[in-house]
């Protein structure tokens, strides 16, 4: 599982077969009659080796937060694995299989929608290396990637379970072998003949990208803000040409908090806004450190400053175009235990376990739901870090009217490990789902632009001051899950809901016989 994932192995095709080894040690639990919390141990380790083996390098911007969410996101896939087996201890077997596609799928979708979430791991993001095999991403989303890993796995796994546990020749498997077959060529070659007869409708705007390069232990938050504004426009003055229509800087592009109603009285917005004329008055799309003032409480992230006046923080997007006054739009999906604290809003002593954030000791503030940004020539859907793997939430912005994505990051945290590579490969997925295109400003490697097939056409390299410029097409056509979002995951929740009370039902029915 390890070895498939992008970055720490990128050997994509070994998902087909990683999970045949713990099926086979539950095969052999429930047939010599071992009790069921065998199950729960041996997966546990094979989740806990899965989480720590693809996403060690979290420990580098938290360690705390980085094991506690070793151990807990193992223990999530531990339980649904662990629901698997009773549904086929307690229903029957071809129920059971069937039921680890359903609950596993569920699970992911409910990864994405809670208070907790860290859908990372989700099976299909493996594919975000090779997106020409998942086009029809159009139309499931990564939890489409997820069943097509479970139903190959599971389809080797009966042949050689039924070879090697119940001794039968290899020239009866023949049907179950002709179907793994089937079930990886088909969807790989409805892909492939999408992607190589994908064309995208002409609609050209060109994007110049910047990647300052601030250390994020060092120069980012001590080197005069001022001064990064300065460097950050000399570099876009390197690319910027007469015909430059979008120029992004990187998340937190403005290190300091900055009052959404009284932006210029920060000196750094009045240098960016000053710059402008020379930037060909190109529109600006910048990450910014924000606040607002309230007269009472607004959330759980409102920290009372003075009494009767409370103030938010935010991690937001500034959007300066040629007309009106700047547009700001905050980050919605927040990094659990360091932008935020969940379930804080139900549990409010746990306020007391947060990191403080510059006036928060509660997180940050959220939008109340998706927004993009407009102007008279196009619409773009602000995407701020961690928001990038979310795919039904960038689905949201682009089922708005959002004719480009746009990602704007700050991977430095993670130092030079597989965490920037992957989270730079997973916004090919919200390229293929959306059939937009995705320029991304990193302040360190990976720098950007990715076309609608998911392809990265252009990019910088880690740890270097870059600056790249190039021609992306709008699109403003919906895809069918930027339209109907995860369908997947709705419907075999749904299932998954009455499957599981069918379960407890016969397991409570068996518990009283005896």
């Amino acid at each position: 599982m390890v070895i498939s994932f992008p970055f720490t192995g990128s050997l994509t095709f070994v998902a087909f077969v990683a999970w045949i080894p713990i099926l086979l040690v539950e095969a052999n639990i429930s047939q010599k009659n071992y009790k069921s919390r065998k199950v729960l141990l041996h997966a546990y380790i094979v989740f806990f080796i899965y989480n720590i083996g693809t996403t060690w390098w979290v420990w580098n911007a938290s360690p705390g937060g980085s094991i506690l969410a070793f151990i807990l996101n193992s223990l999530l896939m531990t339980l649904v694995f662990y629901a698997f087996h009773l549904t086929k201890k307690y229903v029957g077997g071809k129920e059971g299989y069937i039921a680890l596609l359903l609950y596993w799928v569920a699970f992911e979708h409910f990864h994405y929608n809670w208070e907790s979430s860290w859908p990372w791991l989700s099976l299909g993001n493996v594919f975000s290396i090779a997106p020409s095999w998942v086009q029809w991403y159009s139309y499931t989303g990564v939890l489409g990637g997820s069943l097509w890993i479970l139903i190959v796995n599971l389809l080797i796994f009966r042949t050689y379970q039924n070879v090697l546990l119940k001794g039968e020749k290899w020239k009866i498997q023949t049907p179950l072998f002709y179907m793994a077959g089937i079930a990886i060529v088909v969807p790989m070659t409805i892909s492939l003949i999408t992607y190589f007869n994908y064309t995208e409708k002409v609609r050209p705007i060109e994007v110049v990208l910047i990647q300052p390069n601030e250390n994020p232990y060092g120069s980012k938050f001590s080197k005069s803000v001022n001064q990064q504004m300065k460097d950050m426009i000399s570099l876009a003055k390197k690319k910027v040409t007469s015909k430059t229509d979008l120029i992004i800087g990187p998340e937190t592009s403005i290190p300091v908090y900055m009052f959404v109603k009284s932006p210029h009285s920060e000196t750094a917005y009045n240098t960016l806004v000053d710059a402008k004329s020379e930037l060909n008055d190109a529109i600006l799309l910048w990450g910014a450190m924000t606040f607002d003032k309230f007269k009472k409480k607004r959330s759980a992230a409102s920290a009372e400053v003075s009494p009767g006046i409370w103030e938010e923080n935010y991690n937001s997007s500034l959007f300066i175009d040629s007309i009106g006054s700047p547009k700001f739009i905050h980050k919605s999906k927040l990094v659990p235990g360091v932008e935020k604290i969940p379930f804080v809003s139900y549990l409010p002593f746990m306020a007391e376990w947060s990191i403080d954030m510059g006036g928060s000791s509660v997180g940050y503030g959220i939008e109340n739901e998706p927004k993009i940004f407009e102007s008279k020539k196009f619409k773009l859907a602000p995407v701020i870090c961690y928001e990038s793997i979310f795919g039904e939430f960038v689905s949201q912005q682009c089922n708005k009217g959002a004719e480009l994505i746009c990602i704007l990051t700050n991977d430095g945290w993670w130092k030079n490990t597989p965490g920037y590579m992957q989270h730079a490969s997973f916004a090919s997925l919200r390229a293929i789902e959306n059939r937009r295109c995705v320029v991304r400003s990193a302040n360190t490697g990976t720098t950007c632009i990715i076309n609608q097939r998911g392809d990265i056409v252009q990019a910088t390299d880690w740890w270097v001051k870059d600056v790249i410029r190039g021609t992306v097409n709008l699109n403003k056509d919906t895809s069918f899950y930027t339209k109907y979002g995860n369908v997947l995951g709705r419907s075999f929740g749904f299932v998954s809901i009455l499957l599981l009370l069918l379960t407890f039902v016969k397991r409570f029915k068996k518990i009283v016989s005896k």
